[in-house]
């Protein structure tokens, strides 16, 4: 090879390699210019994890700001598993203080994913005894823990919170505004997967706003230990009772039976007992129905309080089907029919009133519709066209059959009448706050429409006090107070025959009280009790035990002045069948006294509980009752003399069931 030939081999190789170094150094300015960020991305994926930091959840609390959903802070445990240098070992020392077993901590130390939970808000105790294990791999993120300290009151209201948020009631309602706005944290490996920080915060989380409902604690105590105890002396497959403040259509108090822990929710035995029955549970409600039909008829001047009405004895034919009284009437007025829930009477005015007329006013008093109150899976109930009803239908409708409410509903649409014929939308959050405690939105009352004429209202109000103090109604009376109201008992339908069943259906009262200067406007309803048969024997009690306790905590003075101490007999029907003496505030005329100034017994017989008390209250005796109704027997005699103290025997039975 020439010395020429061996000079151009050497100049070809170098500029072989000029044009080498020069890829080389243009490659190396590439990566270190232009992909710079994205390749720092990349080693960031490899060597760390991005985790969600939950925000502190906003406090759920009663109308008076007492907690009835909190959150804490606590520490959830995650392992990376490749920094986990003996598996086996570290899943038998961990399973038992997390409370799972050995194989499912083995199978999470040994996952192939780089970052898994091991377990979620882990009390402190617990994570300090994970802790002080000193084990490569694992690690603590802040979780914040909610708690329900009140257990199972107001379970139905509240709901409850999962991983993901709210699932049920106003936690799921409000999530959003509860849940806050999540942070971000990165956890750090080294190269080899180890670790070598615990987090480091990106973006810290932002706490949620609280919510204020308009529930009272106290009221709902009052109502879930009522309706509890009424709900396992009767056996009945639900309970529940809805008190609502007439003026506002504030939620007071929403208690049902069957009902869970929100603590423990998944140990409830079935998901049945989350349902919020009140809202999501349409029935037909019987006899109760009477009074949107009474309120309409009154406002169209179809009929009149004193009216005379034939009850046909009990019996009457439409359509080639015959509906029968519970008793046989002849001649009420119209007071009277609904006093004593005469079918019959009720069907007549029905016809009188005529479809369209009743048609509208049921869509006023708000059936067919949901309420708007705000928690999920709220049922608007079933009211049928006109142009689909049958022959039967008007006489059916009339007692409260072939068309399906709410308890809410129907709550609200009694609380209408009690509000002067204004239907006011039932509320149940009265404001959210932030953090601060300072006020972030409010909700209004909102009224929904005047459904009837003050005059309306008030004409009815009186109707449904005598069916109280002398009607059905009677066992929900509260001694020294006005209670209007009225009794239902709904058969169901035999779903195998398509008649209706025998068998006890549904059993309420709805009422208020007082009744002319309402504080509140209450349902109690008993599904299927295995050993009642009416309202006024079931619900009607129930109704007066809350109510007599929510009077109290109102504060609200009864109408008079004197003291009547009562002490109940072995009949008493109250739910815990204690005899009580409580002071009554009754007045009278003082009977003419004998020739030592003692006072005559008065002839009670035949008189109302509340009658008889009026006329015994100015000679301050101790009032002993047996029984219920009217009085039938009494001891002393009329016309015997007694001294202030006497013991008074009062003997009462009952003259009308429904």
């Amino acid at each position: 090879m020439t010395s020429s030939d061996l000079r151009t081999r050497v100049l070809i190789l170098a500029a072989l390699l000029a044009v080498a170094f020069g890829g080389l150094t243009g490659r190396l300015a590439w990566l270190q210019v232009v992909k710079r960020a994205e390749l720092a991305q990349l080693a960031e994926r490899q060597y760390s994890r991005t985790v969600v930091l939950h925000a502190q959840r906003g406090a759920i609390v009663d109308r008076h700001g007492t907690p009835l959903a909190t959150s804490t802070p606590t520490e959830s445990l995650f392992v990376q598993p490749r920094a986990v240098a003996d598996p086996a070992r570290l899943a038998a020392r961990l399973a038992p203080i997390i409370g799972v077993s050995p194989a499912e901590a083995h199978q999470a130390l040994t996952s192939a994913r780089p970052f898994v939970w091991l377990r979620r808000k882990l009390p402190p105790a617990v994570a300090a005894e994970v802790r002080a294990l000193r084990e490569p791999g694992l690690g603590f993120l802040p979780e914040p823990l909610r708690l329900y300290p009140n257990r199972e009151l107001a379970a139905h209201v509240v709901g409850f919170e999962g991983v993901e948020g709210g699932l049920e009631g106003v936690e799921r309602a409000f999530d959003a505004e509860l849940a806050g706005t999540p942070g971000k944290a990165v956890v750090g490996r080294d190269a080899l997967g180890r670790e070598v920080t615990s987090q480091r915060v990106l973006r810290a989380p932002k706490p949620g706003h609280g919510v204020v409902l308009t529930l009272d604690r106290t009221i709902q105590y009052v109502a879930e230990r009522e309706i509890d105890a009424a709900y396992r002396r009767t056996g009945a497959r639900a309970a529940m009772a809805v008190v609502l403040e007439p003026r506002t259509g504030d939620v007071l108090a929403l208690a049902i039976r069957p009902t869970f822990n929100p603590n423990t929710f998944l140990e409830a035995p079935t998901k049945d007992a989350w349902r919020n029955r009140a809202i999501t549970d349409p029935f037909e409600p019987g006899s109760t129905f009477k009074v949107i039909l009474a309120a309409a008829a009154l406002e169209e001047g179809v009929v009149r309080p004193d009216d005379q009405i034939y009850a046909e004895n009990g019996a009457i034919t439409l359509a080639k089907t015959t509906i029968r009284d519970w008793k046989k009437y002849g001649w009420l007025t119209f007071s009277e029919v609904l006093q004593y829930s005469s079918n019959v009477g009720s069907i007549k005015v029905g016809l009188q009133l005529g479809r369209e007329r009743y048609y509208r006013y049921m869509s006023a008093f708000g059936f067919g519709v949901s309420t708007g109150l705000g928690l999920p899976g709220e049922s608007r109930g079933q009211l049928r066209d006109p142009t689909r009803w049958s022959l039967l239908s008007l006489p059916t409708l009339s007692l409260g059959q072939e068309v399906s409410v709410t308890a809410l509903q129907m709550v609200a649409a009694f609380g209408a009448i009690a509000n002067g014929g204004t239907l006011m939308q039932p509320r149940l959050v009265r404001a959210t706050f932030d953090a601060d405690g300072r006020e972030a939105r409010r909700f209004q009352p909102r009224a929904v429409r005047q459904v009837v004429s003050p005059a309306t209202a008030r004409t009815l109000t009186r109707i449904l006090v005598k069916a109280v103090e002398a009607g059905t109604g009677h066992n929900a009376a509260i001694p020294g107070y006005e209670v209007a109201g009225k009794t239902g008992t709904a058969q169901k339908l035999d779903p195998t025959t398509g008649r209706y069943s025998r068998a006890p259906g549904v059993l309420s009262f709805v009422g208020w009280a007082p009744a002319d200067e309402p504080r509140f406007v209450m349902l109690v309803m008993l599904d299927e009790p295995k050993n009642e048969q009416w309202g006024s024997e079931a619900a009607a009690p129930v109704f007066g035990a809350i109510g007599r306790e929510i009077l109290r905590y109102f504060e609200v003075a009864p109408r008079d002045v004197q003291p009547v101490q009562i002490v109940t007999g072995p009949a008493d029907t109250r739910p815990d069948g204690a005899a009580v003496k409580a002071p009554v505030q009754l007045v009278s005329t003082v009977p003419s006294g004998d020739p030592n100034g003692r006072p005559a017994m008065p002839d009670l017989t035949g008189q109302t509980l509340r009658s008889a008390l009026a006329a015994l209250a100015p000679l301050q005796l101790e009032v002993e009752i047996h029984g219920q109704g009217r009085v039938a027997q009494q001891a002393p005699r009329a016309g015997q003399p007694v001294a202030p103290g006497t013991t008074v025997r009062l003997t009462l039975v009952r003259d009308g069931r429904r």
